[in-house]
């Protein structure tokens, strides 16, 4: 799959992928939560994490039901809501995301706070639905579905924020921060794939493969997001540049320089696809979009 393929494949799922988010924000209760809610989730972004959701499923399968979509916007939520805690002033203090107010600066610190918050309980029970209208038997939606919870607590993303905090004005070696990304970037690209896999009915020597698979995706992911950080631009990234210095956050850029940080991400997208190979799994749209995470400019 070519970069004009690509791209075209991108754009061509963003429009169920959206439709999804549509339909599962659709939430009752206080008006500033709901319209809260609504506003981070219509922000847009790569949609990476709920088009890889997608691509696993399809690499078992041949046709895409819309619950798997569904499935997919789960997965966005949790994303969404880290983000928009991650531009909180006790966080990142960021006041753009996705080239436009931050939801803190559009709605305020409270309102924004508790409208990511009450996406968390949302995602579970949008994820939950999804497996019951995919008629998947209890003990496969818990083979699902336990992952992603996995991937999104203490173990993953939230402790790998803290320690990311934890982290700021030290100098750290390049293993330490692995860690950090493997965790807070990397844990929740890296359960996206095997999530539509898992779906799909896919079994244990495929799951593994794709959660070494996303591992390494989502590495690549975040040394390419710290070198746009140096090199990009507010426009082009719809999010202010320069934020890793300013919080003097250690960065892959930072520690490697960005010509052996881009080499470093291309490593982990070969590892990636080796993964894809040592599972058996052929899919053109998961390669693809390993190489995307190191290649895209935004």
């Amino acid at each position: 799959m070519t970069g004009p393929v690509l791209a075209t494949f991108l754009e061509r799922e963003r429009v169920p992928v959206d439709a999804a988010l549509e339909r599962v924000t659709r939430v009752e209760g206080a008006h500033q939560v709901a319209e809260g809610v609504r506003y981070a989730v219509r922000g847009g972004g790569k949609r990476l994490r709920p088009v890889l959701v997608v691509a696993g499923y399809r690499a078992f399968t041949t046709t895409v039901p819309e619950p798997v979509y569904d499935l997919a916007a789960a997965l966005e939520l949790i994303h969404t809501y880290s983000l928009v805690h991650d531009d909180l002033p006790s966080m990142d203090d960021d006041p753009v995301r996705r080239g436009r107010p931050a939801t803190h600066v559009r709605y305020g610190v409270a309102a924004a706070t508790v409208a990511a918050a009450a996406m968390i309980p949302l995602s579970l029970q949008v994820a939950a639905v999804a497996c019951r209208r995919l008629g998947l038997p209890p003990a496969r939606r818990s083979q699902v579905l336990l992952p992603v919870f996995a991937a999104a607590g203490a173990g993953g993303m939230v402790g790998g924020q803290v320690m990311d905090l934890g982290a700021e004005g030290r100098e750290l070696s390049v293993p330490e921060l692995e860690d950090i990304h493997r965790r807070k970037t990397g844990a929740l690209l890296g359960v996206a794939a095997r999530l539509g896999a898992a779906a799909a009915g896919a079994g244990a020597q495929a799951l593994d493969a794709l959660q070494r698979y996303g591992a390494a995706l989502g590495l690549a992911f975040q040394i390419t997001d710290d070198i746009l950080d140096v090199v990009g631009t507010t426009a082009r990234l719809g999010k202010t540049v320069g934020r890793d210095d300013v919080l003097a956050k250690a960065s892959f850029a930072g520690i490697e320089g960005v010509e052996r940080a881009r080499a470093h991400a291309r490593r982990e997208v070969e590892a990636a696809v080796a993964a894809l190979r040592a599972g058996a799994i052929r899919s053109s749209e998961l390669e693809a979009l390993a190489h995307y995470a190191a290649e895209r400019d935004r």
